[in-house]
């Protein structure tokens, strides 16, 4: 079971380093139906794992020059703060109730996905100064989703970071692992103290999705995003009825 967790989790870090997100997306349903976590101990446990997988995928890109350090830590800053909160807020919530909008958010990941929205459209112009605010209000609101539910952040980040400030996709992507370390870590701060962490499996499968997203970081570019991301998609929107399934009947 562990050898198996530890391939499913290479595809963690392969999803990161292609998409700029997904990481929580496999991690979560792996930990609870394959290794038998406790859902809000998988929840923060995914959190780690993203945290940490995303920024040692932030080191190849960065050195390919796929990351905008300026908007990345402003957008992060702010995405931090939202994901503490959020993972506080989350220790007064029933597990039930955070699996349910974890699902939910899934469907919304598939379904943008599904139909490219914000992702394959043209960015907006480069602008000359990053409009704070929009960026800041933005970034900790995703972040209160991140640290919420453990989802959400990589496929509403590089959207945002491509209509804001005018990045192309491949630097979206990039500039979007810098942020969901960011928030990722931030969130599993604020679920310390209130939920039990196995580091010796977290660093199993840490150590696997690491190994995934440097994969990804040497594919990105040359896998074509769009037949990548539509398979994605479906296979999300699959994993998203399954769970909605277990938490209705």
């Amino acid at each position: 079971m562990l050898l198996l967790a530890a391939v499913l989790s290479v595809l963690i870090g392969l999803s990161l380093g292609l998409l700029g997100g997904g990481g929580s997306m496999l991690t979560v349903p792996i930990l609870i139906y394959v290794l038998g976590v406790e859902p809000k101990s998988a929840i923060a446990t995914s959190l780690l794992v993203v945290g940490v997988a995303s920024a040692v995928g932030v080191i190849s890109h960065a050195r390919a020059g796929r990351v905008k350090f300026s908007m990345g830590l402003l957008f992060g800053i702010a995405g931090m703060a939202g994901a503490y909160a959020g993972g506080r807020v989350a220790h007064f919530l029933p597990a039930r109730l955070l699996l349910f909008a974890f699902a939910v958010m899934m469907v919304a990941t598939a379904v943008a996905m599904l139909k490219g929205r914000g992702r394959d459209a043209d960015p907006a112009p480069p602008r000359a100064a990053l409009p704070v605010l929009r960026v800041l209000l933005q970034g900790a609101a995703v972040g209160a989703v991140t640290g919420l539910v453990g989802a959400g952040g990589g496929f509403l980040v590089v959207p945002a970071l491509a209509l804001l400030g005018g990045l192309p996709m491949a630097l979206a992507i990039g500039t979007s692992l810098l942020v969901i370390a960011m928030q990722s870590l931030a969130g599993f701060v604020g679920y310390l103290g209130h939920v039990a962490i196995d580091l010796r499996l977290a660093a199993l499968v840490v150590g696997a999705a690491i190994v995934g997203i440097l994969i990804g970081g040497q594919l990105a570019g040359r896998v074509p995003q769009q037949a990548l991301r539509k398979g994605f998609g479906w296979f999300v929107l699959v994993m998203a009825i399954f769970l909605l399934g277990k938490q209705i009947f």
